[in-house]
């Protein structure tokens, strides 16, 4: 059936050691340190974006928004987003709706994650979900040094 199609998205960021850099996840700002990136960062924004692109057979997030493109150093990720939803659009496709899981040790997500769910599914116009996960201590996540985002979207034709 060529009216629903699903894709999954990821994306790996490595905390970084700059205080002064805001962690934003989801389009909202955390206390830093920050994830360490060209754009930034939101590990959360990319994978839904990748999960997007995937499903319309529109390649990836590096392939679109290479890190060696310096207009995009320090980039807000939602506009990124935004950018892939609009695209997807004018081609006839609409998002039903993205499910995202973000894993990593700190900081807790539940206080935020009405935020995040609200701003995804503006930038999205659809129903955007998040959940967070630890590690339990295991691998370079585990040990609070990177934050990963795994998303899955469905979208269909308009």
């Amino acid at each position: 059936m060529d009216d629903l199609r699903v894709g999954h998205g990821f994306d790996v960021h490595p905390i970084g050691e700059d205080q002064e850099r805001p962690l934003v996840l989801g389009g909202v700002q955390f206390d830093g340190p920050g994830l360490v990136g060209h754009s930034d960062a939101d590990v959360v924004a990319h994978a839904c974006a990748d999960a997007l692109l995937g499903a319309a057979g529109r390649g990836d997030l590096g392939e679109r928004f290479p890190d060696t493109d310096p207009s995009l150093a320090g980039a807000d990720s939602l506009s990124l987003l935004a950018d892939v939803v609009a695209d997807l659009g004018a081609d006839g496709w609409e998002v039903c709706n993205v499910d995202c899981t973000v894993v990593l040790e700190e900081p807790r997500l539940a206080p935020h994650r009405e935020e995040m769910q609200r701003r995804l599914g503006e930038v999205v116009g659809a129903p955007v979900g998040v959940r967070g996960r630890r590690a339990e201590s295991l691998g370079p996540v585990g040990r609070g040094e990177a934050v990963v985002c795994l998303a899955v979207a469905l979208i269909r034709r308009r």
